[in-house]
């Protein structure tokens, strides 16, 4: 299904913010996006003719039911928490949050974890100073998009010198194809602050052929000093495409991680971009992805630097089953006055199908010459050697294989800072791998 250009508008939006009775400020905000969703085009990433697929299937607002503990989640909700939940809690429903938990610990630290929307009422300077500030509404037509029907969300406030021991985890669920699902997470780590962060998206949608879109955001702003961690699963339903913009800014000496495994079912879209603002910020990426059937996917990670001496690594893995097709843009540019600046990406695709295809394009863009930047790409077959080297020890091929594509992938599987969805993503990629 190709996308129309003038499918929603400004009335639209706005009729969807007062039903939630929003304030004022962000009924405007909305406005304003909608006007330009009736308007803009869709993004064009490299060889992914994104308006063969079903990108305008919005929904309606159907929120999930609240509850007070984790024992009166739906069982379907309940089966994805990993067993390591002793951290704050978040979770999601379709067009809502249902359930938040934060110790009175970190509360008393001045921690906040709520919904956006809520977040939006009772915390509005903070928001309205950072929400799409850097995934701009008028990016292109699903940024648009998104500014005018966010819901729910993740709002996360961790502030000066808080280190926060356990991970702070969200849960995004869809079960309602109906339902529209368009999650914005937006942290600000202020000064010398630490924090990991663990999202999972996942639905469970009940019969053939439903589809749903899931057109998602993060923000995250590390300001001087700050250490943010940020890991995301995604394993959604064949019938849901999957759109992730992600961006983090980087004020003096802020370092995030992005740990992302985009194990999605369904065609994909995601960008994760780190922006290092500051002297001596620093951004390490690790992705993984594995493509199966006739999935579509584009994935690109991209860092700019602006400060001094700052430092960025990405590495980026896929693995291709089938006719799955991947289109992988790894894209460092260094601005002009960003000396001593230090750029670096790898990106490798493995190819288990003659049919699978996998393109691997990394670009380099530098506008300063006292800097160090390099890039590594390759998209091969499972090595023979290797193959030939366990069977000689009495591994059969299928187990020498399933064991290299695994350590091919451990780098980043190994970083997820849960123990339990560490577990639950083995078990994914034991699925998606057969």
């Amino acid at each position: 299904m190709s996308t129309p250009t003038t499918s929603f508008g400004r009335e639209a939006a706005a009729a969807v913010s007062r039903s939630k009775n929003e304030p004022a400020w962000l009924v405007a905000w909305r406005e304003e996006a909608g006007e330009l969703a009736s308007r803009l085009e869709l993004p064009n990433p490299e060889k992914m003719p994104l308006a063969r697929w079903t990108l305008d299937q919005y929904g309606t607002s159907r929120p999930g039911t609240p509850v007070s503990s984790t024992a009166d989640l739906p069982a379907a909700i309940a089966g994805l928490l990993p067993e390591d939940t002793q951290g704050a809690l978040i979770v999601q429903h379709n067009s809502s949050v249902i359930y938040t938990r934060l110790s009175n610990e970190l509360k008393a630290q001045g921690v906040v974890l709520t919904s956006l929307e809520e977040a939006a009422r009772t915390h509005e300077q903070l928001v309205r100073d950072h929400l799409m500030t850097e995934y701009k509404q008028d990016e292109h037509k699903l940024a648009a998009v998104h500014a005018a029907l966010w819901n729910g969300g993740v709002f996360l406030y961790v502030p000066r010198n808080v280190d926060i021991e356990f991970p702070i985890q969200a849960l995004l669920f869809a079960d309602d194809a109906e339902a529209t699902f368009m999650p914005h997470i937006l942290i600000v780590a202020d000064t010398n602050s630490r924090v990991s962060f663990v999202e999972q998206a996942a639905s469970l949608l009940d019969g053939e052929g439903k589809e749903l879109l899931h057109n998602s955001a993060v923000e995250i702003f590390a300001k001087a000093g700050a250490h943010v961690r940020y890991a995301a699963v995604h394993h959604m339903d064949a019938g849901v495409v999957d759109v992730a913009y992600r961006r983090a800014v980087l004020a003096n000496d802020a370092r995030v991680e992005w740990i992302v495994g985009d194990l999605h079912n369904g065609n994909t879209l995601t960008d994760t971009k780190s922006l290092l603002k500051g002297n001596g910020s620093t951004s390490d990426t690790k992705i993984i992805s594995v493509g199966t059937g006739s999935q579509r996917m584009s994935l690109t990670t991209g860092a700019v630097h602006f400060g001094k001496s700052s430092e960025s690594d990405m590495v980026t893995r896929a693995v291709m089953k089938e006719e799955a097709t991947a289109i992988i843009n790894g894209i460092t540019k260094i601005e002009h006055g960003a000396t001593k600046a230090n750029g670096q990406q790898t990106e490798r695709v493995l190819m288990l199908s003659p049919k699978a295809r996998g393109d691997a394009n990394p670009i380099l863009l530098i506008d300063e010459d006292d800097v160090k930047a390099g890039h590594a790409a390759s998209v091969g077959q499972v090595n023979a050697e290797q193959v030939y080297y366990l069977m000689s020890r009495g591994v059969s091929r299928k187990e020498a294989e399933r064991l290299i594509i695994h350590g091919f992938l451990d780098p980043v599987v190994s970083e997820i800072p849960l123990a339990g969805l560490r577990e639950q993503l083995h078990s994914i990629l034991e699925r998606k791998l057969g």
